[in-house]
């Protein structure tokens, strides 16, 4: 082999080198792209049906109601999937998405990541209603691909018109509330994924010169630098998750709010329409009269204020929660009678209502009055009825809380100035000069941290762990729940670390003159709402509070020079063996992309995106149709939309391959489908429903810091680092934690698992009334110290907190299996006759035949679907002969038709078993026990029907099923409500016998009359022909007589025609022999 060359060795040095130079610039590219990630973000409007494609503001979410606007361009669709029998509808509003980069022109950046295969992914997130009485609980989301769309306004070029990308904003019954998220595919420009707050305003409406108005009072758009400056913060109050419009008060002698149905993204200052009346009394002292609205309480469809002693409430227009007619079109007055100091919040809704509490003074000092409001209809109730809470208390001989106001160990009075509960954890707070919490309201632990020199104004919960405390000198302090560290955010040295590098950074959210007008929690993150006051530009902007980064900053204030430790005691966390999050979360999703366009340039035109915009509302009208109590043959909602089209797919997708399609679009049956299978995202899920005996497993992969492991007790290697799960209900269920100490890795594996102990709830309708707890997770000494680093930036860890539903799971039902039902009565009975008019959504059943019942239990979360093995009660609850005649029957007529004790005879069917209640009032049925034998008694409203016309008699039963009681293996009360069509019911015996004797005495005189007819027809005959024979000769007589008059009669009158003639003919010679 020949020896190498220098040239060779100086390529070789030189790759050497490259590859050096790779290795060092790795940690700066790193660098680059999570700085790019920072700088990037999504921008999300609402448009307008009529206005998309114009680079306009926002829209008002006003319309709440589909529009007829897409029928044009389906009936074009003749050669597509779609059915052009259904009607598809539109929604009134389009998303629009944009996104824009630190420094750069935000159009170039959109056209070149459209270019680069970027396409938005829109997330839509529908709350479920307050009211589960008149709505179905369901966690619905649908997920959406955004389609570009070129802008109206003319450009020189196709490939340089100002674009964006838009997608169909729907609207669902019952919901008001909706978060959008928005994320990338993975083409293009790396962008973090954003969420946006979407809800429809109740408290809007059209003028007169079609420009939108507010109904509770006046916009007002001259914001002054008096409204806000060097006034006091106060709390935003509002029903958790439910709330689609956000209100604000405290504006000093004003009588405004700020409004926002966006979470202060946009916000408006309204001047309210109220008298401002007041009258101060004896019973109601009032030392002067002010315009401000002290306090203001959002509801999911009722904002609630308070003017001095004076209370007000406005209903909403929410044409998607009840009738337009509960909007109460003005500011109402109520308790005009009472003093009330103060109005109070309650966070969470309960029985299918919100509520609002206000405090009174005066003559009902010691009483409440508790708000209830259900459908947006408001009502009060004075509680207690009789006596006040003390005397209450007293008389029961119960013990309660004082505060003596003084401790031994400081002269400092304890001035007590409220209460915060959280219902998840059972964590109470006494608040005031002090810090008190407890988690059995019994035993309470003073929290020393917070200095006895400050007073609490008011308190924050995000209901998820964390706790904001706001003082009345606008200090914010932080406590992480479940531990006794409070830590001062501001003012301290972190927040005077990252104010000055936001400055450096020419951040636009700060200012060095300030006032913070409000603090809340958002999706677990704390921000404030702050005015700014740049010179003569003062505005009101919307901030995220960092509170990892400051308490990465507060760590080090300790240290004056510089310092490496670190306090956490392990270094890298991490879940594992995740469940699939459907079956906890409850969480229904469906897919939608828009058609495709036959368009090189791959933009939609209006007509493509109308047809998006039916597509969707289709899709979600066939999720509201699929609660039905028959069952389909396939457990899906979208199988009835493509059942009769899927065997034509590769016609459609040939016709679309060669540019023929009709419309320019192109629809994929399978881009339209409901999701099943969502994987974990290495993050406990955002809630967990346990049924009885539910369990949820998971595991937790931690690395100690150093070297932590110790010889134990016989032997075994034990950990210094630990972990403790905290129930919030440990009466209800429980948590089991398996330790696996990893030596060779340093780390150690913790297998949770948390059992629901089938102890604390009965059984209800699916989703409704469901008890409130958590678990917590924490590792020990990690409480404020351990941090995560990710490309969203630092992330607290050693703390996990997941609230838990427990009871009843939303979107389990009971369906009735008519497909089996059918396989097996034609089994058992050897044949099937369905009705002579057949009806494919809800076959007949012969009443001679043993009905044999079938149900399905289907989780329409999962896709599961099996037969229902549980034991249930069957009621026939209601019936009659037509549909339009079916009527309800009350509980004394559903006992007799239903009951074995029924001495009555009004029993309408038995069945074999034996199995009954514990009253013996009904049978106990079940999957091998469902034969049902038809009765129908004498007293039944079954029993002797009248036939109508040839057709054997025929009834529709209403039929109740429920296992409520009899079946232990759940907390799901399986209701389900159906018709059952039965023919050929038999008639009564008397009713038999009245037919059978008119029919024989008609049958007898048919036979009579036929003997008759045999014997006297010789005679009838011969009477004939006598007759005829008469008949014949006095014809023949008289023909004879007037045949001889009609001769003599036809001579004379044959002469004088003949005279005639000759007369004629001599004329007409006579005249012409003249002529000539």
């Amino acid at each position: 082999m020949s020896p190498a060359s220098p040239v060779w060795l100086r390529v070789r040095v030189l790759w050497v080198l490259w590859a050096l130079l790779a290795v060092l610039l790795g940690p700066w590219r790193l660098w680059a792209v999570i700085y790019d990630f920072h700088e990037c973000t999504w921008h999300v409007v609402l448009n307008e049906f009529q206005r998309v494609g114009e680079n306009l503001e926002s829209d008002q979410f006003v319309h709440q109601e589909p529009v007829d606007t897409v029928r044009g361009v389906f009936n074009m669709l003749v050669d597509s999937p779609i059915n052009q029998r259904e009607r598809y509808l539109g929604f009134p509003y389009y998303l629009k998405i944009n996104y824009s980069c630190h420094g750069q022109h935000s159009e170039d950046l959109v056209r070149s990541g459209h270019l680069m295969g970027l396409k938005p992914l829109v997330l839509v997130t529908f709350q479920a209603p307050v009211n589960f009485y008149r709505w179905k609980i369901e966690q619905l989301q649908i997920q959406m691909e955004a389609a570009p769309f070129r802008s109206k306004e003319p450009c020189m070029a196709m490939e340089v018109c100002v674009m964006s990308w838009y997608t169909p904003m729907p609207i669902k019954n019952g919901s008001v509330v909706m978060r959008v998220d928005v994320s990338s595919n993975g083409l293009g420009p790396i962008i973090p994924s954003k969420r946006f707050h979407v809800n429809i305003n109740g408290f809007l409406k059209m003028g007169a010169d079609n420009r939108i108005q507010f109904t509770v009072g006046d916009e007002l758009f001259d914001i002054k630098p008096r409204y806000f400056v060097n006034v006091s913060s106060r709390p935003l109050w509002y029903n958790v998750d439910q709330s689609p419009v956000l209100i604000l008060g405290g504006i000093p002698n004003e009588k405004a709010l700020l409004m926002t149905s966006t979470n202060f993204r946009e916000f408006s200052l309204v001047e309210l329409s109220i008298d401002s009346c007041w009258v101060g009394s004896f019973y109601c002292p009032q030392a002067d009269f002010s315009a401000t609205i002290y306090d203001a309480i959002s509801t999911e469809s009722t904002l609630f204020i308070r003017q001095n002693q004076l209370v007000y409430y406005y209903t909403g227009t929410y044409a998607t929660l009840y009738d337009s007619s509960h909007s109460s079109g003005k500011w109402v007055r109520v308790l005009a009678s009472e003093c009330i100091k103060r109005l109070c919040p309650v966070y969470f809704s309960s029985n299918g209502s919100d509520h609002v509490i206000a405090l009174t003074t005066g003559k009902h000092e010691g009483y409440l009055h508790f708000g209830t409001i259900t459908d947006g209809l408001v009502s009060f109730e004075l509680l207690p009825r009789n006596q006040t809470i003390c005397k209450r208390i007293l008389a029961r001989g119960l013990e309660f809380l004082m505060i003596l106001g003084t401790e031994s160990y400081t002269n400092t009075p304890m001035v007590p100035k409220g209460l915060s509960f959280n219902l998840y954890n059972n964590l109470l707070f006494i608040w005031g000069n002090f810090l008190l919490q407890s988690y059995n309201a019994e035993n309470f632990i003073y929290l020393a941290d917070f200095p006895k020199e400050s007073s609490i104004k008011y308190m924050v919960n995000s209901f998820r762990g964390d706790v904001a405390i706001v003082t009345e000198t606008e200090e914010i302090w932080y406590l992480l729940e479940g531990t006794y560290h409070l830590y001062r955010i501001f003012p301290s040295h972190g927040w005077d670390i990252h104010v000055s590098l936001q400055v450096m950074k020419q951040s636009s959210l700060y200012a060095s003159k300030e006032t913070m007008v409000t603090l809340f929690y958002e999706e677990n993150k704390l921000y404030q709402l702050v005015y700014l006051t740049h010179g003569k530009q003062d505005h009101l902007v919307k901030r995220l509070v960092p509170m990892e980064k400051l308490l990465m900053y507060e760590q080090h204030k300790s240290h004056p020079t510089l310092s490496f430790s670190n306090l956490c005691p392990f270094e890298v966390m991490r879940l594992g063996n995740l469940p699939n999050p459907q079956a906890y979360t409850r969480q229904e999703r469906y897919l939608a992309r828009p058609p495709m366009v036959l368009n090189p340039s791959g933009f939609h035109s209006e007509n493509s995106l109308a047809v998006y915009q039916g597509l969707v509302y289709y899709l979600l009208r066939l999720h509201s149709k699929y609660h039905k109590p028959y069952a389909d043959p396939v457990h899906d909602p979208t199988w009835r939309w493509w059942k009769n089209k899927k065997q034509d797919e590769d016609y459609y997708f040939y016709l679309a391959s060669n540019w023929l399609s009709t419309g320019g679009v192109h629809i994929d049956m399978d881009s339209y489908e409901k999701i099943y299978d969502l994987k974990p995202d290495y993050r406990l899920p955002e809630r967990i429903f346990l049924d009885k005996g539910g369990e949820y497993h998971f595991s937790i992969f931690l690395t100690a810091r150093g070297h932590s492991f110790e010889m134990g007790s016989a032997f075994k290697v034990q950990s210094k680092v630990s972990v403790g799960v905290v129930l919030a209900d440990p009466s209800c269920m429980e948590s089991l934690v398996k330790q696996k100490v990893l030596v060779k890795r340093n780390s150690v594996l913790f297998l949770v698992t948390l059992r629901d102990k089938s102890l604390c709830y009965d059984q209800g309708i699916s989703g409704h009334h469901l008890m409130k707890t958590s678990m917590m997770v924490k590792v020990v000494g990690a409480s404020g110290f351990c941090f995560q680093d990710t490309h969203l930036g630092p992330r607290l860890q050693g703390n996990l907190m997941v609230p838990v539903f427990m009871g009843p799971p939303p979107g389990k039902r009971l369906a009735f299996d008519i497909t089996y039902t059918l396989k097996y009565m034609r089994q058992q009975n050897k044949h099937y006759f369905d009705c002579m008019h057949e009806d494919s959504e809800m076959p007949c059943f012969l009443y001679r035949d043993m009905f044999y019942p079938f149900f399905l239990i289907q989780d329409l979360v999962t896709g599961d679907s099996g037969s229902f093995k549980g034991s249930y009660v069957l009621k026939v609850v209601g019936g009659g002969p037509s549909l339009d005649s079916v009527v309800d029957y009350n509980e004394e007529e559903v006992y007799r038709y239903n009951s074995p004790l029924d001495k009555t005879g009004s029993r309408i069917w038995t069945t074999k078993t034996s199995e009954t209640t514990h009253d013996m009032a009904f049978y106990i049925m079940s999957y091998e026990r469902s034969g049902i034998e038809w009765l129908c008694l004498e007293n039944s409203p079954c029993y002797d029907m009248t036939p109508q016309g040839i057709i054997a008699p025929e009834f529709f039963f209403k039929v109740l099923v429920s296992n409520r009681g009899v079946d232990n293996s759940t907390y799901c009360n399986y209701q389900l409500i159906f018709l059952l069509h039965i023919h050929g019911l038999p008639l009564s015996a008397k009713r038999a016998l009245f037919i059978v004797i008119v029919s024989a005495s008609v049958l007898v005189g048919m036979v009579i009359l036929y003997i008759l007819f045999c014997l006297l027809w010789p005679y009838v005959v011969n009477a004939c022909n006598h007759l005829r024979w008469r008949i014949n000769n006095i014809i023949a007589s008289e023909s004879y007589y007037t045949y001889a008059t009609s001769s003599r009669a036809f001579s004379v009158s044959s002469h004088i025609r003949r005279l005639g003639k000759l007369f004629a003919a001599h004329m007409i010679r006579g005249i012409f022999i003249l002529k000539i």
